[in-house]
């Protein structure tokens, strides 16, 4: 098995922007799931709308297509994208908020970073809007589940029981 390569490092390993400019664009797609832990209490809150803020799950939903549109403002070596679509849902359970981000774009690279940025923008976005309530809050199991489209093909996480069996890969 070849060892992997770091594209965005050059022969003398300086950071570069990987040149994409040689590639056709295609149709690509990229999903990522984050979670947030809380107090049921404050599940609660957001489930009955009840969160003095306002409408948490509508305002973290704007905040991450907002975050996708700009992830080449934030991660420096990541390609400006035409950013087709943004589709944020979310799972309230009875301790934690699950995001899932899907972004869409017919470019010459992946989304991936779209769709792992606006999920952890929603997920602050959540923090943010319920940390009045609850400060012990906590942000994690940020991954990308799912990437279509390009040279690398299909791409699909799998389920596992623990988060730690991914880190463990």
């Amino acid at each position: 098995m070849p060892e992997p390569v770091l594209t965005h490092l050059d022969p003398l390993g300086r950071a570069r922007m990987v040149d994409v400019t040689p590639k056709d664009p295609s149709y690509r797609r990229a999903v990522a799931r984050g979670r947030v832990w809380m107090k049921p209490e404050t599940a609660s809150l957001v489930a009955r709308g009840a969160v003095s803020k306002g409408d948490v799950l509508a305002v973290a939903r704007v905040a991450g297509i907002q975050a996708a549109k700009r992830t080449s403002d934030l991660i420096p070596l990541c390609h400006p994208l035409l950013v087709g679509s943004v589709f944020i849902n979310f799972r309230l359970e009875d301790d934690h908020i699950e995001v899932e981000c899907q972004v869409d774009t017919v470019d010459r690279t992946g989304v991936e970073m779209e769709a792992l940025t606006a999920c952890t923008v929603s997920l602050l976005t959540v923090y943010d809007m319920c940390k009045s309530a609850d400060r012990s809050m906590v942000i994690g199991e940020v991954a990308l589940w799912e990437k279509t489209g390009g040279r690398s093909g299909v791409y699909r996480r799998e389920e596992h029981t623990s988060s730690s069996s991914d880190r463990e890969q």
